[in-house]
């Protein structure tokens, strides 16, 4: 299995390369899921998604293959908690 997409949320940059689905920088790692405040604004969408865009490669990347950190350390302890 290829290693976990490092994210690291407090970083700009990673802010910058990782996107919801629709293209927004406004999204929120939540409960093992996504949400971002732009798509909730809309009728039309729902701001909760399972897989970030990176807009380096393209790819949609499921919850579960992206490693996100904070600071402190992993965001999800039990998805994020080992290093792959």
């Amino acid at each position: 299995m290829p290693p976990k997409e490092v994210v690291r949320i407090e970083d700009d940059a990673d802010r910058w390369r990782f996107l919801c689905p629709r293209g927004h920088r406004t999204w929120e790692p939540t409960n093992h899921h996504f949400w971002c405040q732009l798509c909730a604004r809309r009728d039309d969408a729902d701001g909760v998604f399972y897989e970030l865009r990176d807009q380096k490669t393209d790819a949609l990347l499921k919850r579960d293959r992206v490693q996100l950190l904070t600071d402190s350390g992993p965001y999800d302890h039990d998805l994020d908690g080992g290093a792959q």
